[in-house]
């Protein structure tokens, strides 16, 4: 007999898998009495009931990212149970600085680690400035591109700290190459999770110039060329392509 001690936040985790857009046509589920593997075209969701009645959860997406997840009944009945969730990290999330887990809500949605770091910034109603930013300074292809980056994302409020007048300006295409300038300066190569930024570190920049690390335990500052400063909101944005940062303030090149 299948065993029915699903907790209400696993049945709904399975649910979601269920009822997720299918991305290719072909569907295939395999199930014995305690094991049902679900294959949606290149994504494949495994799923296991114990004798205690708890349920493990591994997938994987068309992208090669993970997820784990485990449920178990908190009274042990099926009425009222809401059930203990945990959802591991993937790509290897810093969870004891970001606290998050499969995705990372940032301005109003969930950033999804199976998107690229454009489509994940646009979902964003905090960050729209940046990515009509990006649209304008021709650098949509290179963030939608293999990478990976490390990001540092301004929001909206960050730009709005500049004096006025100067994003309009940075906009204008005679201002092209500047507006580049900045962007690319809020981009490092490779995926460095929160826990990969150490005290002191200087890191290199798409730009050419580099940005210098400061962290007080799980706060982390970002220093510029200039002597500004944006504090890290929000880390471990993971996206298919790369890692964003939320950053508070924009951070600014010497050219």
């Amino acid at each position: 007999m299948i065993k029915q001690l699903f907790s209400t936040g696993a049945l709904a985790l399975a649910l979601s898998v269920c009822t997720a857009p299918v991305v290719r046509a072909q569907t295939e589920t395999k199930s014995d009495n305690e094991k049902t593997k679900t294959k949606e075209g290149d994504s494949v969701t495994k799923t296991k009931v114990q004798d205690d009645g708890k349920t493990k959860m591994k997938g994987k997406s068309g992208t090669g990212d993970k997820m784990k997840s485990k449920a178990k009944p908190t009274d042990g009945s099926m009425g009222g149970t809401t059930g203990g969730m945990e959802t591991s990290n993937p790509a290897g999330m810093d969870n004891a600085t970001s606290g998050t887990s499969a995705g990372v809500m940032v301005g109003g949605a969930m950033m999804m680690p199976d998107k690229d770091i454009v489509m994940n910034a646009s979902a964003s109603n905090e960050h729209s400035t940046l990515v009509s930013a990006v649209k304008a300074a021709d650098l949509v292809a290179t963030l939608q591109g293999p990478g990976p980056y490390t990001v540092f994302a301004p929001t909206n409020a960050a730009f709005d700290k500049l004096p006025t007048g100067t994003v309009n300006n940075l906009m204008m295409p005679a201002n092209k190459t500047k507006l580049s300038t900045i962007l690319t300066y809020h981009v490092v190569p490779g995926r460095l999770l929160a826990a990969d930024l150490k005290d002191g570190q200087v890191l290199t920049t798409v730009e050419g110039e580099n940005l210098t690390v400061h962290r007080n335990g799980d706060m982390v500052t970002i220093h510029d060329a200039k002597g500004g400063m944006a504090n890290v909101t929000i880390p471990n944005v993971v996206s298919s392509n790369g890692i964003t940062h939320v950053v508070d303030a924009v951070l600014m090149p010497t050219r």
